[in-house]
């Protein structure tokens, strides 16, 4: 069977799809099992109570939806305003989809997280997530990383090799604050996954289906951390939902089974598992697990 399947996978790989024009495949770091199979997992019910941000640790500048799951900023002047997720955590492996459309970003969009006290208002127009010691954050719109108040530089950085899937990625490489960047920062769409380590204590970004690498590295450990946004434009609605998370054991076999399966397949051909030449137990676990 196994080679029958194989067969099958590459007597189609020159149906694949063209390239997508996005920038950032060629940004791309190799992601260990453990993400790879969470990223390519089912979602949680868009119920989950991870999914919401909090009524309590927010600016009274944004308003929060009766869902919970959206916050719109009120268009105040001279204010920058931040809202947390109402769940942290301090364990396992997790990702959280966040929508923010560009339109409605404007300058100092920032998403990260925070621990527990991370001021979410102040006065003027600033970075709030990463502006201090509590908090780490990515600006939208420079690319630029924030944490206690100063620039780490530009995220995603070059690409950097790995000799071995399960090794631990290191941040990406950055120019020193005072240093003139000449690149052009890149647009980013509005989805981006947000995902958290907390056992390794990593911080990094998913765009465009690509993981971007580690962001931050060496986060608190065993203290809650939530995910977070701050923002300084009128108007600007953003969407939170928890997708999916895993703990610090290993993948199981059959996940690691279905996702090399999906790999092969493509984005574009997930829809043609029925026609795999396996047995009618793999084919339900592919349909019913994706």
């Amino acid at each position: 069977m196994g080679l029958s399947l194989s067969a099958w996978l590459y007597s189609r790989a020159a149906d694949s799809p063209p390239s997508s024009s996005s920038a950032f495949p060629p940004l791309a770091v190799p992601t260990c099992s453990r993400l790879a199979v969470t990223l390519n997992s089912s979602p949680v019910p868009p119920g989950d109570s991870r999914s919401h941000w909090s009524s309590v640790h927010r600016s009274p500048h944004f308003l929060l939806s009766v869902c919970k799951q959206k916050v719109t900023r009120s268009p105040v002047e001279l204010s920058s305003d931040g809202v947390r997720a109402e769940m942290g955590v301090k364990s396992g492996l997790h990702v959280w989809e966040v929508l923010w459309t560009p339109d409605h970003r404007g300058s100092h969009a920032v998403m990260g997280i925070s621990r527990q006290d991370c001021p979410l208002q102040a006065s003027g127009y600033n970075v709030l997530v990463g502006g201090d010691a509590q908090s780490w954050g990515w600006e939208l719109k420079t690319n630029q990383l924030w944490h206690g108040g100063q620039s780490l530089g530009l995220y995603p950085g070059k690409r950097r090799k790995c000799d071995s899937e399960a090794v631990d990625f290191k941040p990406q490489s950055s120019s020193p604050p005072d240093t003139k960047v000449a690149e052009t920062p890149l647009h980013i769409p509005e989805r981006v996954l947000l995902v958290l380590d907390a056992d390794a204590g990593t911080l990094g970004f998913v765009v465009d289906g690509i993981f971007l690498g580690v962001a931050f590295k060496d986060l608190p450990r065993g203290v809650d951390l939530f995910p977070a946004v701050s923002s300084v434009r009128g108007g600007a609605t953003i969407r939170l939902r928890y997708l999916n998370g895993a703990t610090c054991d290993p993948p199981a076999l059959m996940a690691l089974c279905g996702l090399s399966i999906r790999q092969f397949l493509g984005q574009q051909r997930q829809s043609q598992t029925d026609k795999l030449p396996l047995p009618p137990f793999l084919q339900h676990y592919l349909l019913s697990s994706h």
